[in-house]
C-alpha cells in the first residue's frame, strides 16, 4: 500500500508541469495577426507594393491626414483605392528610412486599436476582423 501511494505520488509530481503548461493565448495571436497587418500597410508603403498595401485594407477604409499648427489645422482624407493608387504610382522609401514602431492598444472581439510610429508621423489605426482577417477600417495621422 505505501509503495502504490509512493509511486502515486512521484507520478502526480512527474505530471504536474504538464498540467499547468502553457496553452496558447488566444489575445497574443490576435495580437499577433493584428501587428502583422499593420506591418503589411507599414512594409506596402515603405516598398511601393500596392499589392501588399491592400491586403491589409478593409473595403471601407477611411484616411484622416491631420497637418498645421494649432489654429491652422488641416484635415484631408483618402480612400484605400486613392491609398492603393498613390502606392502603386510611387517609390520605395530607402531602407535607412524604413522604421516603424507598432503597437498593439486594444482587442474587443473583432475589433482592434494599434498605433504605428515612424520617424515623420504617427498613425493611430483602428481594425476590423473581415472575413476572418484583421484588416484596416480607419486611419488617423498626425504629420509631426
Amino acid at each position: 500500500m505505501k509503495t502504490s501511494a509512493l509511486s502515486l505520488s512521484v507520478l502526480a509530481l512527474c505530471l504536474l508541469p504538464f498540467a499547468f503548461a502553457a496553452t496558447p493565448d488566444k489575445s497574443s495571436t490576435e495580437a499577433d495577426a493584428v501587428r502583422a497587418t499593420v506591418t503589411d500597410y507599414i512594409q506596402g508603403y515603405y516598398t511601393a507594393d500596392a499589392a501588399r498595401m491592400e491586403h491589409s485594407l478593409h473595403p471601407h477604409y477611411l484616411k484622416h491626414t491631420i497637418s498645421g499648427t494649432e489654429g491652422d489645422l488641416r484635415m484631408t482624407e483618402k480612400t484605400g483605392l486613392q491609398m492603393v493608387e498613390d502606392i502603386r504610382a510611387g517609390q520605395p522609401i530607402p531602407s535607412s528610412e524604413r522604421q516603424a514602431k507598432i503597437s498593439v492598444l486594444d482587442i474587443n472581439g473583432d475589433i482592434a486599436s494599434a498605433k504605428l510610429v515612424t520617424p515623420h508621423w504617427v498613425d493611430y489605426l483602428t481594425l476590423s476582423k473581415w472575413n476572418g482577417q484583421w484588416k484596416i477600417v480607419s486611419v488617423v495621422l498626425r504629420e509631426n
